[in-house]
């Protein structure tokens, strides 16, 4: 199934606001999480960009940590480990 392309032109900036989102209600987020809540990117590099948008925006802040991957057309491959900027003093 094909995502219709107004979709695709929105992926960055709902990326974005889910990541938010996420960063609310929980107390990390990763790109799993974001592959769980959102459609799929249309180019597997925008996850990355979406990410980093939302730290520029100062919404949220990378660990430093990073964790396995859990989907399984991931392999196991490391994803970055985000907190919401607002949880900072929680940094795992």
């Amino acid at each position: 199934m094909t995502t219709p392309m107004a979709l695709d032109d929105l992926w960055p900036e709902d990326a974005v606001a889910t990541i938010i989102g996420l960063a609310l209600a929980q107390p990390t987020v990763t790109a799993d999480d974001l592959a769980r809540e959102l459609r799929p990117a249309p180019h597997g590099n925008m996850v990355g960009p979406a990410f980093r948008a939302a730290a520029n925006e100062g919404h949220i802040i990378h660990t430093g940590n990073y964790t396995q991957s859990q989907r399984p057309g991931r392999k196991h491959s490391v994803v970055a480990i985000w907190i919401g900027a607002e949880h900072e003093d929680r940094t795992p």
